[in-house]
């Protein structure tokens, strides 16, 4: 029902899916860029929920602290992150894919909706540490569409391999395209 409703809801809005992929793995990390508002939240649970599938997300712990909302962000797949200290978070995650015979989590490797320069790198070292592809989603605010590409298999040559990235997402409008990466 709900798949149907978020389906229902993107086509009213002007959003349109496109994937570069047959069938997901059984585990991979989703990037998703440009992060550039808070409107990219509940067009990404839209999608998640139109798509069919079950992708954890992480986000600053902040959003978990109160125990209302921290419940929802919860209940919606949500995995909080101190980002104001250095944690094992890499290892962590790595660890949760070591332990399920499927899984997949969502991480805006922007780190903020402010204008970077710089991706930050834990989304690339969990895909590498638990072997698993990086599946790249443009959020195009510019013409309405996300698009997921095919897996992207890490290949450890982090230089190249964030030029690959850097690429996919280079001219990608978010919804304040002034802040959008590359």
């Amino acid at each position: 029902m709900f798949r149907t409703i978020s389906k229902s809801l993107l086509r009213a809005l002007g959003w349109t899916i496109i994937t570069e992929f047959e069938k997901l793995p059984k585990k991979y990390v989703i990037i998703v860029i440009p992060h550039t508002s808070n409107w990219d939240f509940p067009i990404g649970l839209m999608v998640r929920s139109a798509m069919g599938f079950d992708a954890k997300y992480v986000g600053k712990d902040s959003l978990f602290k109160n125990p209302v909302l921290g419940a929802i962000m919860r209940w919606l797949g949500g995995y909080p992150v101190d980002r104001s200290k250095s944690t094992n978070f890499v290892d962590a995650v790595v660890d949760i894919f070591n332990s399920k015979e499927e899984f997949a989590i969502t991480i805006a490797p922007e780190g903020t909706r402010k204008k970077v320069d710089k991706l930050k790198s834990g989304f690339y070292y969990i895909a590498l540490g638990a072997r698993v592809p990086i599946i790249m989603v443009k959020f195009d605010w510019e013409h309405k569409m996300v698009v997921f590409s095919k897996p992207f298999f890490p290949s450890g040559d982090k230089e190249a391999d964030f030029e690959h990235i850097t690429s996919y997402f280079r001219g990608v409008k978010g919804k304040n395209p002034e802040n959008s990466f590359a």
